[in-house]
Formats: C-alpha cells, structure tokens, sequence
C-alpha cells in the first residue's frame, strides 16, 4: 500500500469533533504546510433531550430527516446518508414531487395487494394472519418446534407475475393526486395531539409530524398505545417510554404488549433507513432484550401476529437442510437433549432456515420487483438485429452494450464516469431505430450531462420527475410509460420501493438498462437494487473497458479495487493539503474555494464543491457552511437563516438533495433557484427543508459532478471512512482536485480494508428463484 500523491501523510486532529460516526484517535499530529486562511464559526451543538421525556431525536436524527439516512455516512444506532436526486416542481396549486412520488408508492401498494389477494386466499395460521404471510409463520413455527423438517418447505412453486397489457404508441400524461398525510392534517386534529403531548411531557412541536405520520385520529391512537409515538421520525425508545409513563402511570411496563410490537416495528425502520429491507430475527430477539424486554421470542411472535412485521425464511440448499435435520435427530438420544431446552449448538441444528422479519411495504415492493424483472426479461422481444447501429458506436464497449440490448429485456451495465458515454450512444442508437428511448439519472446535473453526450436535451429526464409524471412521455390510464427502452443511470442510488414503481410503469416488451458504477455509496432508501441484480445473475452483464482518463481517474480506479496509489499529477489535478486538526482543516478549506482554487486553475468558487465525512462537529457540514457563507456571502441571515445569494440543497423528501441559490423571500416561502427551475419553500418547512450546501456530505454529492472538488478529512473522521465513501468523494470532481488531509494512515486502511457496509435484502433470493432462461450464466 502506498500513501496518497506527495506521500504527505499529517498527524490526526486536536480537536473532537461530533461526527456521524464515533471518534477515532490517530497519531501524534505532523506539522502542516501552508497558513490557514481564517477562523470559521461552529454550528451549535443541538440541545439535548431530557431523560424520560419524548422529542425530536439526536442530531443523527436531524441527519436522517434532512437527507435520508443510510448506513454509510452515520452514527451506528442512528445513522443518516444523503440522496441527491432531480428536480421539483414550483410549489403552487399543483401537487409537490414529494407528494406525487408518496401518490405514486400508494398506487403501487394498492395494485400489489390487490393482485396478491386475487392470487391467495386466506390461510388461517397465526392470529389475525392470512395468505402468504400466516402460512410463513406457521412454517417458521413448524420448523423451529422440530414438527417439520426445513427441506418440507423449500419446493414451492413460484407464483407466475400476472400479465398486463402493452403500452399504447401514445400514452396519456396522468397527473399525480397528492396523498392525504401529505395534504395535512385538520387544525382541529393538531390541537388535540398538541394538548396531549403536553399532558405526556413530551414537545409540541411533535404535533405536526405525529399528525402527519398517524393521520386525523393520531390524538386517538397515541391515548390509546402510547408507543405509537414511535412511528413519529426522530422519537427514540427512552422517549416514547417517558411518554407512555406519563400517560399510563402504574399501567406501563416494559413487556407491555404495545410496548414490544411498537419497538420491533421502529429496530425495522431504523434497519430501512440504513439500507436494510430485513432483518434477522436473532438480531431483532437481541436488539428487545437490550431494551429490557424479558421474553423476545414472545415478543416477536406476538408482533408477527399482529401484522407489524412479516416473518420469511431464507433455507439451506435441501442436502443441507437434510443433513441438519438427521444431525438433530440423532442428538435427541445421544446428548440428552429434549429437542426444546437444548443448548445453542442444538438450537443451530434444529433451526435450518435462516428466520427474517421485515416490514411489509419493503417485501411488497422486493416481491413486485422481482416479479417485474421476469417479467421484462421473458416478455422482450429477444430476435432484434442492431448491428448496424452496433457497427456506428463510438466504442467497443458501447457496441457491446447496443448488440447485449438488442436481445434482452434487462441489461445490466457497469463502469465508471466515462462509462456513461455507452448509455448515452445506446439511447442515441435506440432512436434512430425509431425506438422511443429515454434516460434517467439521479441528479439534475446527471440530467444535463447525459442529455449533451446524447446529444438530445429530451432524450434525459430525472427519476423523481419519471415517477411524479412531471417529466418524460407520461403514462397511459393503466400506468404504463410509452417507452421501448429505459435506461437507468446511476443504478446504485436507485432504492427498492421507487425500483418497484419504476419496473411497474414498464409495458410488456420494453427494454430495461440498468446502468452505474458499483464503487460508489449505496442509495439512501432501503434496498440494494443494483447490487442484487448483479449478485444474481438475472441479466446479462456488460462491463466497461472505457477507464476515466487523468490523474483523478487513475486515482480513483485504484480506490476501486483497494489501492491508494501515488499518482502524476503535473497540472495539480490532484493536490494533497496537510493539516493537524479540525479548526485547521476549515481554515484551509476555505482559503481553497475562495483563493486557492479560482487563482490557479480559473474555477470559480460557485464551481467548487466542499464534501466531508459527516454534518455535526468542528469540520462537517454545519461548521464549514458557516465558514464558507460568512467568506462567500456574509449576511445576516434575514430570511430563516438564508440570504440572497446562499448556496442551498433543498431536500423535498427525505432522502433527496436538491442543490439551489436563494433568491428572495416573501408570504409565499423562500423562493430558490434550483438549475434553472423556480422553487418557492413554504415558510413553516425552510427549516427542515433547507440547508446551505457549499459543504456536503459524501452521499449527497452522489450522481453530481463539479469542476472542482475539495475533500474534507479532518482526523475524528477517521471512522466515518470506507471505500465506497472515499471513492464517491474523489470522484466527483472533473478537473481538480483537493483533498485536506488529517487522517494520517487511516485514508489507506479505509481503503484497503473496510468495504461497503452489507445490506440485509430478500431480493437477490427473490430473482434467483425466479426462472429467467435467458439470463446470462
């Protein structure tokens, strides 16, 4: 392993700082080079949360509801990514890209369960269960009491996806109907939610978002099952138990039904927003237990029945499962072992299906995804000759990918930055075949840039804008886009629930690309999409043998595959810049964008992007913002914090990243100029909605690209570091860049050893099982 350009490898920081992830303590600090520029002010620490009393979470929490969370840029109980994604629509009359995209999953929920309960009728096993779910648990039970051995349930047939008919030549524009919780809840209902939070200790201003999440009768339910609180983002255990003390005096206890149902459905969510879709059951048993649950197994059971979770079961192969089954046989006689009270040895031979718990709108969504994609894949027309267009690619990697198209309904593509070019010819390709393609990307400036290498500014619309109905060809009254080829870029951002609404919008026959680069961070939402379809199988492969050109590209080519290596770079494309602690670290960084930068390479500062590890402490993305706004564009903060002139991200969604500048203000909201497209943020939601955005973190600059980009590791960042995330930041920028460097070997060891964070999902098992004939071996 060798050190980074320069070989110039600074001491750690000498100061603490807050960080998603917990502090890391390095070396002895080397001296810099270099004179800091100016002292740049820290973003206040939150005020904390009394014991016992319920509120609005830790500032992780504040992450998560500001960018979307996900395991890899956050704290290990709550941790928070970022999401950057596509535009929004001015906020008028019309319905937000939040609030359709929220229409749009409902719509999806509803067809789902509607087909599945054509398909199976009810099934009484478990309490209060029916269909797929109880036979589940009645199998789960069978299994782990030893009645049925596992191998009794591995060879059901699948289910065959139902048919749905094509896209017509022209589809109708559909517009979106916002959802009820998005609309708002009565004055009335808030007053009472209100009233009741105060009589349960806990903050006011959880009356909206309760009333958001619970609906009209929130005051209702929350009287009735205190813990209901739970569901609210950012209420934490402890506080939901205050809250429920409060309320129910002597009544509450720690094994309160309602106590444990509610708490394994929140260790689900809190698993979704790192990126989990399930959980082992072994894990949610240990995660109640710490919360001083005495019976887990009880409590599990209880909330399967109740339908706050569904159970599945991830099996062995059947020899295995056989062997496992005869070895538990044959310990019931030689080991005294009853069979039920035996040790854990015992208990692992018993138990030959792995046992996975997950929410319900998360294994709908695997379920239709998977379903979708077989269907794609057997429905597709696979006897088209484009070779000639093949023939006229711009590279050999982008005829591949055109020949590979041409015969399969579902395409997986790989490759860096200068990949995109490959999709890009294909869309070009597809068209002048007279197929009606288009491409998605995660970003607004992902747009702009496959729209020009396309050559074509309609030929390129963003994900949010596809699903909300804002942009691309619209859809038919049975929801089917009017396209014959679909091509994803940026396919590691795409989570499972908008996969699943993307692939249903899909007619028969059409063409799905799925295109991006699998060093990058994962989505923010639940799922590993891409990641799965590629660990399966379910498609044929196109990987790139375009590699991104520079100094930047060989730099991070060898972080792909866990090398830091020293580059060349004799125009200062990469520039390594010491320091020895977190206040140097915001000194230099400023002197980059607004000195350094513009002098020696001609990019202004508006073009260089600051990306560092997490949002809180001396050098995240509070401190630094502050820094940059009070050099940039000082002000006084007249407009909720914001001046004419601030660089912003709007986040409409959680788990969204819009970057903007603001404009004005007025009685409508903070007016914002997102690339060209006019957004007004209603006043009561700029300070959740908002954020200055010269300094972001990893995830939100994912599927954007700048001129210049500047990396922040400041030393208590040490932690926080992985390859995925050390990737996606050095490869943002296009023609430069810098990286403030104060982690000292901990850069390497990222690298070199510490690898994307791994998913629980059902859906590579899903796609494995289904029968896809042409899919590539």
């Amino acid at each position: 392993m060798t050190a980074l350009p320069r070989g110039e490898t600074p001491g750690p920081s000498a100061e603490d700082r807050e960080t998603d992830a917990a502090p890391g303590t390095v070396g002895a600090p080397t001296p810099g080079t270099g004179t800091p520029a100016e002292d740049g002010p820290s973003a206040p620490d939150a005020p904390a949360t009394p014991d016992g009393a319920a509120g609005t979470g830790t500032a992780a929490d504040e992450d998560a509801a500001e960018d979307g969370a996900t395991a890899e840029d956050t704290a290990e109980d709550e941790p928070t990514g970022d999401k950057a994604t596509g535009d929004e629509a001015p906020a008028a009359a019309a319905p937000s890209e939040a609030e359709a995209e929220l229409a749009a999953q409902r719509e999806l929920r509803e067809r789902i369960e509607k087909r599945k309960a054509e398909k199976d009728g009810p099934i009484p096993a478990g309490t209060k269960l029916s269909g797929t779910a109880a036979d589940l648990l009645a199998a789960v039970r069978a299994v782990e009491s030893g009645e049925k051995a596992g191998t009794t349930f591995f060879d059901s047939p699948a289910t065959a996806p139902a048919p749905r008919r094509a896209a017509p030549a022209t589809a109708r524009p559909r517009p979106p109907e916002p959802s009820p919780a998005a609309q708002g809840a009565s004055p009335e209902a808030a007053a009472s939610v209100r009233a009741l939070l105060v009589e349960g200790g806990a903050p006011e201003a959880l009356a909206r978002p309760a009333t958001g999440t619970l609906g009209e009768q929130a005051a209702e339910i929350l009287r009735e099952d205190p813990w209901q609180l739970l569901a609210v983002p950012g209420v934490h255990p402890e506080q939901a138990d205050g809250f429920a003390r409060a309320l129910l005096g002597a009544a509450c206890g720690p094994d309160d039904e309602r106590r444990t149902a509610a708490l394994v459905g929140w260790l689900l969510e809190r698993a979704a927003r790192q990126g989990h879709t399930a959980l082992d059951a072994t894990a949610v048993r240990a995660s109640l237990a710490e919360r001083a649950v005495t019976d887990p197994d009880a409590a599990v059971e209880h909330a399967v029945a109740e339908g706050v979770v569904l159970v599945f079961q991830e099996g062995l192969d059947p020899a295995e499962s056989a062997e496992a089954t005869g070895s538990a046989e044959e310990s019931d006689g030689s080991d005294g072992s009853d069979g039920t009270n035996g040790d854990d040895s015992a208990e692992e031979v018993r138990e030959p299906v792995q046992v996975l718990l997950g929410l319900d709108r998360y294994a709908l969504a695997e379920e239709s995804l998977a379903d979708g994609l077989a269907r794609l894949v057997n429905a597709c027309e696979k006897g088209a000759d484009w070779t000639e267009a093949a023939a006229l690619a711009p590279s050999p990697s982008a005829a591949e990918l055109i020949r590979t198209v041409a015969t399969g309904g579902l395409v997986a593509h790989s490759g860096g930055e200068a990949a995109r070019a490959e999709p890009a010819a294909l869309i070009a390709a597809a068209q002048g075949l007279g197929l009606r393609a288009l491409g998605t990307t995660h970003s607004t400036d992902g747009r702009r840039r496959l729209a020009e290498a396309v050559g074509d500014p309609e030929s390129a619309v963003t994900l949010a804008g596809l699903l909300s109905g804002a942009e691309g060809p619209g859809r038919d009254e049975d929801g089917a886009l009017a396209l014959d080829l679909l091509v994803v870029l940026d396919a590691p951002q795409l989570d499972v629930e908008a996969a699943a609404i993307l692939v249903e919008f899909l007619a028969d026959g059409a063409r799905l690309v799925l295109s991006g680069d699998p060093g990058v961070l994962g989505s923010a939402g639940a799922g590993r999409v891409f990641a799965d379809v590629l660990a399966a199988r379910a498609c044929p492969q196109v990987v790139s043998r375009t590699p991104d050109p520079g100094p930047i590209g060989e730099l991070v080519s060898g972080i792909g595959i866990g090398e830091l290596n020293q580059v060349e770079a004799p125009g200062k494309e990469v520039v390594i810049v010491p320091v020895r602690d977190a206040g140097e670290a915001v000194h230099r960084t400023v002197q980059l964008v607004a000195d350094s930068v513009p002098r020696a390479f001609g990019i202004p500062s508006a073009d260089t992007q600051v990306i560092t590890v997490g949002h809180g402490g001396s050098a995240g993305t509070r401190a630094l913002n502050a820094a940059l706004k009070q050099r940039l564009n000082p002000g006084p903060g007249r407009f909720g914090g914001f001046d004419p002139g601030d660089r912003v991200v709007h986040v409409p969604a959680p788990g969204r990243t819009v970057p903007g500048v603001v404009l004005s203000a007025d009685a409508e909201g903070l007016r914002l100029d997102c690339a060209g497209t006019a957004v007004v943020v209603p006043q009561d939601r700029v300070e959740t909605a908002v954020r200055h955005g010269w300094a972001l973190s990893a995830h939100q600059a994912a599927g954007m690209r700048w001129p210049a980009v500047v990396v922040v590791l400041p030393g208590d960042a040490a932690q926080g570091l992985s390859r995925p995330w050390v990737y996606t930041a050095f490869s943002r920028g296009e023609r430069h860049l810098s990286v403030v460097h104060g982690v000292d070997q901990a850069l390497p060891h990222a690298v070199a050893q510490i690898p994307a964070q791994e998913r629980t999902t059902r859906l590579r098992a899903l796609l494995e099982a289904l029968p896809t004939p042409d899919a590539a071996s």
